[in-house]
Order: C-alpha cells, then sequence, then structure tokens
C-alpha cells in the first residue's frame, strides 16, 4: 500500500466530473487499499479518488471513532464504487464540514438529512443502502467530489471568499505560491 498525495484547492483536477469505474479490477482494489491508506494518515473520514488525482467515481469513507475500547480500531472502511444518490429526504440538517483538500477550514453546511443510494462495492456486488447523520452528510459530500462540487460550493459568496482568502494566506505562510 502507498500514502498518495491529497490535491489541495484551489487545483483545477477538483473540478473535473469523474468517469465510471468500468470494473473492480486488481488496479481499483489497489487503488481502494491506497486511498484507505491515505484517509487514515491524513486523518479523515471520507475521500474521493478525484482528490487523490484519480478521476473515477471512487469513494472510501470510514466513521470509525479511533478511540474505541480495546486499542486500534479495525479499519473497515465503506467502499462505494459509482455511488448515485436515489432518493433525499425533505429533512435537513446543518453539519459543520471540513475537507482534506480544503485543510483546515470548516464551515457549517445544510443538506438532506437523510438519502437513498446505490453503488458497487469493492467485490464487484450491487449495493442500495439508507443513511443519515453523519454517515448521509459524508457520502453526499464526496459524490459531490466526483462531480467536480466543493463543499464551500454551497457557501453564499461572501463566505466562500472569506474560506478562499484564508486558504491563500494559509499558502502564503507557509511559502507555496498562492495559485487562483
Amino acid at each position: 500500500m502507498a500514502l498518495l498525495q491529497i490535491l489541495a484547492y484551489p487545483d483545477p483536477r477538483l473540478r473535473k466530473i469523474a468517469a465510471p469505474v468500468a470494473a473492480v479490477t486488481p488496479e481499483i482494489q489497489r487503488l481502494i487499499r491506497d486511498m484507505a491508506e491515505t484517509m487514515y494518515a491524513a486523518p479523515g473520514i471520507g475521500l474521493a479518488a478525484v482528490q487523490v488525482a484519480v478521476p473515477r467515481r471512487l469513494v472510501v469513507i470510514d466513521l470509525q471513532d479511533p478511540e474505541e475500547e480495546g486499542g486500534d480500531p479495525v479499519k473497515r472502511p465503506f467502499v462505494f464504487i459509482n455511488p448515485e444518490i436515489v432518493e433525499r429526504s425533505a429533512a435537513r440538517k446543518v453539519y459543520n464540514e471540513g475537507c482534506l483538500s480544503i485543510p483546515d477550514q470548516y464551515a457549517e453546511i445544510e443538506r438532506p438529512d437523510r438519502v437513498r443510494a446505490r453503488w458497487i462495492d469493492e467485490q464487484g456486488a450491487r449495493r442500495e443502502g439508507e443513511f443519515d447523520g453523519l454517515m448521509s452528510v459524508c457520502l453526499q459530500h464526496e459524490i459531490d467530489h466526483l462531480d467536480g462540487i466543493l463543499f464551500i460550493d454551497h457557501l453564499s459568496r461572501l463566505k466562500r471568499d472569506m474560506v478562499v482568502r484564508k486558504v491563500v494566506k494559509a499558502r502564503r505562510e507557509r511559502g507555496q505560491a498562492a495559485i487562483l
């Protein structure tokens, strides 16, 4: 397994729409393992393939609490290949979201509280399920990535501009080019 580089905003590859995964091949399974390792090392709770410069419709998510009883938890991420949301609840909820591609920036985002989704799992089986709470939010956030949408796109222009200014300032302080 290998740690992958997570693209940082404003990298234009984050805005690309991901192509479907044609088949669950050994290369896709290796990518799944590498993405999971990268997500855990970051640390994060979700990662889309586009965030590691692979424009494919693939997401890994793990909401486990790392401080579970009995030592380290067994790391088994949910794997969503070609995920699609087929139903959204009318009920909405606000969550404080962040993103591995926009480090150290958080904002309250309102999304449907419950979704029904279809996807293919890591063995190639078709699956469907309903998710609520944080899992629903995380899945919607990661599917947004697959469609070239970032969580800051859900903010008002004023709030989005504030986040972008903070990102530019942080890049400048780290000595990185502030390409926007």
